[in-house]
């Protein structure tokens, strides 16, 4: 299978603190990748860093052949590298499908095509179609129709945390990053949860790369895992293996979740 995303001795550092230490993850296209870790592990400054938020201080991101290390983060997200966030990122007075339109005008700016209200109804870049057919389609896909015509900020946490990832999902993302999925969620609703976001992320073929605690989370949907500890990644292996590494036992499994 294809490499999509190569980092290749990643180092960060915040005054004393190391938060990369020499790591090392080259991810294959449609792959299902799981990063676990306590608090403070590197997790998050891995994302940040593939996603531009930070800079690492030495060594490289590759993005298919492209070295992607210095560009910002808009730039990174036009190439197609999407995230979403632990705490949803709504316009909480909006209802669900008003966030979609506002997200797909973004990507049609982006694109040099105008907004949504263009003469001639624009395509947004990737689907091939107008705004409201692409919200709809992605809606659907969520199980966020019959919610379309309602305010965000009354949606239960399961739904708000759907709406957030389906935003992401406008740009037509060729990887996926998702910072804890089930958080705030409840136990019932976890696995649904995430088997819509895997079949609506495969169904658009991206490669999804998702933080999570839960340990059940990870063992039943990620292909692979990497664990992380102290800024270094201690396992890289399928979650059988890597959940039954002697380090991921003392360090992560076994820690508190965040």
């Amino acid at each position: 299978m294809a490499a999509i995303l190569h980092a290749r001795g990643l180092h960060k550092s915040f005054g004393a603190v190391t938060a990369a230490s020499d790591v090392n993850a080259l991810l294959e296209r449609d792959s299902i990748v799981g990063l676990i870790g306590a608090n403070g592990a590197g997790k998050t400054t891995f994302i940040n860093m593939i996603t531009g938020y930070l800079k690492p201080d030495a060594g490289s991101i590759l993005y298919g052949e492209r070295d992607i290390t210095r560009l910002p983060p808009r730039e990174i997200t036009r190439l197609g590298i999407c995230r979403s966030f632990q705490m949803p990122q709504l316009y909480s007075s909006l209802s669900v499908y008003e966030n979609m339109m506002v997200g797909l005008g973004v990507v049609l700016r982006n694109a040099g095509r105008g907004g949504y209200f263009s003469r001639g109804r624009p395509q947004v870049p990737g689907y091939d179609a107008p705004a409201e057919e692409v919200a709809d389609r992605i809606l659907d896909r969520f199980g966020l129709a019959d919610d379309r015509d309602k305010n965000a900020q009354v949606l239960p946490g399961g739904v708000r945390k759907l709406l957030d990832i389906a935003l992401t999902m406008v740009a037509k993302p060729r990887i996926l990053l998702l910072d804890e999925p089930t958080s705030g969620v409840s136990a019932q609703e976890k696995f649904g949860i995430m088997e819509m976001v895997l079949e609506a992320a495969r169904a658009e073929g991206a490669t999804v790369i998702f933080v999570e605690h839960d340990m059940e989370v990870v063992s039943r949907f990620a292909q692979r895992v990497l664990a992380f500890y102290d800024g270094r990644i201690i396992a890289d292996a399928a979650p059988e293996i890597a959940l039954a590494d002697p380090q991921v036992k003392r360090y992560v499994a076994g820690g508190s979740r965040a």
